[in-house]
């Protein structure tokens, strides 16, 4: 995946001028405090530079992972046609982009954003969409959000490996409060971003929301340690992205989790496939979360004619309808 045109024009504008070693010692930094989860009370974005350099290096893959969050959540909810959105620790406003590039119905966006480079550069880049006005406001997802409004489309990404655990479910439950249609929340696809997601996905089930993506239903999570529920999205590196981070490839894989609720129920749902597709001799193995709340992993042969085809292109994400002819492993 790749940035939008005017993001990618807007990107490369703002990032005029800086040194490359600067860039690469900011990048270095915040891809450790990243990986890490430092919870030392600082912002990870607390200065232009740091900004400058999540442009460089992370915009590009939380932008593809938002996206895909969102395209899941668009395909169970095809009647969702968002106007308003609220966004919780926006950054830059990388969900904003990934939200309008989905939802061409979006007209207003309200982001909250407690580090000031953050925001201002946020706005300068907000400038170059197209139909949208776009509020900045200062303020901590700590703080309750007291007189925030709410909107159609509330999200909130890669915030909670900011915040004590014990946060988690007051924020959810604000974060529903102020939702009109549907929440989006999107975490790192690590162990640790799989059970914060795990916990909001309990909060929201508690309060009488429908998940709509990824998982096909609202039992519990039938995977348990060591493995864990995650999802991958190819990104293409710029040549900047790939200097600051003295990279060979012009791509990375974002591993990333997510969890879409809405007010309406979801259209029917299908099973979510948890890992890359397995190619055998005239046959497909699939790994399976199903409707009925199991992990399967279903053998898809060329004897189920339409049923192969279609496996063919699913990718690891889809939703797919396996045949009834098709064999199951249940776990």
């Amino acid at each position: 995946m790749e940035l939008p045109a005017p993001l990618r024009a807007a990107v490369d504008r703002a990032l005029e001028g800086i040194a490359l070693s600067d860039l690469r010692r900011a990048a270095s930094i915040l891809s450790t405090r990243y990986r890490a989860e430092t919870r030392d009370g600082r912002l990870h974005l607390d200065d232009e530079l740091a900004v400058k350099a999540y442009l460089t290096t992370r915009l590009p893959a939380t932008y593809a992972a938002v996206r895909t969050s969102f395209e899941a959540a668009a395909a169970a909810l095809p009647d969702l046609a968002p106007c308003s959105m609220l966004d919780i620790g926006s950054g830059p406003g990388t969900a904003l982009w990934a939200a309008r590039d989905c939802w061409d119905t979006l007209r207003e966006a309200s982001l909250v954003e407690a580090s000031p480079a953050a925001h201002r550069i946020g706005a300068l880049l907000a400038g170059h969409l197209s139909g949208v006005t776009a509020n900045w406001t200062a303020r901590n997802a700590r703080d309750g959000l007291a007189g925030i409004e709410t909107a159609d489309l509330v999200t909130m990404a890669y915030v909670l490996d900011e915040l004590e655990p014990t946060a988690i479910p007051a924020l959810i439950e604000r974060l529903w409060s102020l939702t009109g249609a549907l929440l989006v929340v999107v975490e790192p696809g690590t162990p640790a971003g799989w059970r914060r997601i795990l916990a909001v996905r309990d909060a929201l089930i508690g309060l009488g929301a429908h998940i709509a993506a990824p998982c096909p239903h609202a039992a519990p999570c039938p995977l348990t340690p060591p493995d864990w529920c995650h999802f991958a999205r190819r990104v293409a590196r710029s040549r900047l992205h790939r200097l600051a981070k003295d990279a060979d490839a012009p791509f990375e894989d974002e591993k990333y989790i997510f969890l879409a609720a809405s007010r309406a129920a979801p259209a029917k749902p299908a099973a979510r496939v948890l890992a890359p597709p397995r190619q055998g001799k005239g046959h497909l193995g699939l790994k399976l979360c199903q409707p009925d709340g199991h992990v399967e992993t279903v053998l898809v042969s060329k004897r189920d004619g339409d049923a192969y085809r279609i496996a063919r292109r699913l990718d690891w994400g889809d939703t797919f309808d396996p045949a009834p002819s098709t064999q199951a492993i249940r776990l």
